[in-house]
């Protein structure tokens, strides 16, 4: 599958089956399902994490910011799937034990009033414009722990540091968020030269594809 042909398997996926939860599963096989079925999976056959290539974000917000910056929206998740594709587990988090090494994409599925966008990162290309790997290398070493399982307070650290780098237009990760909300939700028109250029760090960091679609009628739109 090629980048337009996952964001269109995502929105079938979204129109036709139920919505269980938040975290979900793309495997190489199209098939979508949802964190509690994928370790149900698991348990029965633990080898198919080899089979997950993407991460499914899906959610609903009222808030327009979110709607145009959805990777934005959760500042946690990225270091968990790159320290998953590396080869390292989160206690407690996504079943006991399971590395994800063949993820490759990173999809968020964001609905708002009758609109549903879909943006789609490739998780290496992410990582390494947040500087992922350098800050891993810093916390844990350049080579797989004996136990692969990250210990909360090295998560942290590599969650900090993600956080304290100014990437978008000199802004942190939450200072950007803080903006583009106040901007398109709060109606602070005076920063829109400073959304302008988050925007442009925003698609230079993630290089999001994109689609927008109307969910009255599924078909594209621009938005």
């Amino acid at each position: 599958m090629d980048e337009y042909q996952i964001i269109e398997r995502v929105k079938e996926w979204y129109k036709t089956e139920p919505i269980e939860t938040e975290d979900n599963f793309l495997f190489n096989n199209k098939i979508i399902i949802s964190q509690p079925s994928y370790e149900r999976l698991y348990e029965q056959n633990s080898s198919i994490n080899k089979q997950v290539i993407g991460y499914v974000y899906a959610f609903s917000t009222n808030y327009l910011s979110l709607f145009q910056f959805p990777m934005l929206e959760r500042d946690d998740i990225m270091p968990i799937l790159y320290l998953y594709k590396i080869g390292y587990i989160q206690e407690g988090e996504w079943s006991d034990a399971y590395p994800l090494p063949n993820l490759k994409y990173y999809i968020v599925a964001v609905e708002r009033s009758d609109k549903l966008a879909i943006e789609l990162v490739d998780l290496d290309v992410a990582a390494n414009n947040v500087n992922l790997p350098k800050i891993v290398i810093s916390v844990l070493g350049s080579k797989l722990l004996s136990t692969n399982v990250i210990p909360d307070d090295k998560l942290d650290r590599i969650q900090t540091q993600l956080l304290r780098q100014k990437l978008f237009a000199g802004n942190t990760w939450n200072n950007a968020w803080e903006i583009v909300y106040n901007y398109f939700d709060e109606d602070r028109r005076r920063l829109a030269k400073k959304v302008v250029k988050i925007g442009i760090d925003y698609n230079r960091v993630f290089r999001p594809y994109r689609v927008v679609y109307d969910t009255k009628t599924w078909e594209q739109v621009l938005v």
